[in-house]
């Protein structure tokens, strides 16, 4: 993957496919490279360039020391989509990613033709709160969990009871998660900050949205997905049954289907 400069951090990205470009921005503590194993091959199916990147902190890309806010996040999208001059693109994000699309099309609508916000939110309810200053806890603990235990613990946060109720897919799922440290990294992208009500900066997007939604999702529920959705003046919502927080990975073919339909009408 080729690097490029923006906001002062080393970026790494790549672009595949031909035809109009859509921007692909991965949620935390997950590499962009997630977007190729169903996403980018339905997207140049359909007839779309696809670009997709590291966020820092995360692959290849720079990780300056500290936390990140989601003011830097998106200053690093926004060049990288001005130095490929890419704009006005399709932008589809997913969780953190969601967020940061969320606030290019807010700040920068000049940049976004549409957008997709997958698994998104735009507040934190008394559970998610509670998520939230769990794991800050116990990073700040410096406690280090065995790889067995993170894995056990991310499958039951991140899949639905559909998957983790199939002997076969569940196995698979948690040899992933132990393999690559329970699906933690990015730490700096935990800084990022999820606690703030920002249903009055959606009510400004003029761009058009979609919102996807997974029954089982713990992370981004779907009453809180339907809170973007309601916020974005003309957004419409679709909410995938049977999937959790990765949706896009237990049900791909129904995600990816919600996605072009949305960007081949705008």
């Amino acid at each position: 993957m080729p690097y490029m400069t923006s906001n002062g951090i080393r970026l790494s990205y790549q672009r595949l496919g031909q035809g109009d470009p859509v921007l692909l921005i991965m949620g935390s503590g997950a590499a962009g490279h997630v977007w190729t194993t169903h996403q980018t091959p339905a997207l140049h199916a359909a007839g779309y360039e696809t670009v997709i990147f590291d966020n820092r902190g995360i692959g290849a890309s720079d990780a300056p020391p500290g936390m990140y806010s989601l003011a830097e996040m998106v200053a690093d999208t926004k060049g990288l989509i001005e130095s490929l001059e890419l704009g006005p693109c399709r932008v589809v994000g997913t969780s953190m990613g969601a967020m940061i699309a969320q606030e290019l099309a807010s700040q920068f609508p000049h940049l976004v033709r549409s957008a997709v916000l997958i698994a998104t939110r735009a507040r934190s309810d008394a559970t998610r709160r509670a998520l939230t200053e769990a794991d800050r806890a116990l990073r700040e603990s410096g406690v280090q969990l065995p790889p067995k235990y993170e894995a056990m613990r991310t499958v039951l946060e991140m899949l639905s009871p559909a998957t983790l109720n199939n002997d076969t897919a569940a196995k698979s799922w948690l040899e992933i998660f132990e393999l690559t440290g329970g699906g933690r990294g990015g730490e700096g992208q935990a800084g990022v900050d999820r606690a703030g009500d920002r249903r009055e900066v959606l009510r400004s997007i003029t761009v058009p949205c979609r919102t996807i939604a997974f029954s089982d999702d713990l992370i981004c529920p779907p009453h809180l997905v339907v809170e973007v959705a309601d916020a974005i003046p003309g957004c419409d919502h679709v909410e995938i049954p049977s999937c959790g927080h990765l949706g896009n990975l237990e049900r791909p073919d129904e995600v990816n289907a919600a996605i072009v339909e949305f960007l081949d009408k705008h």
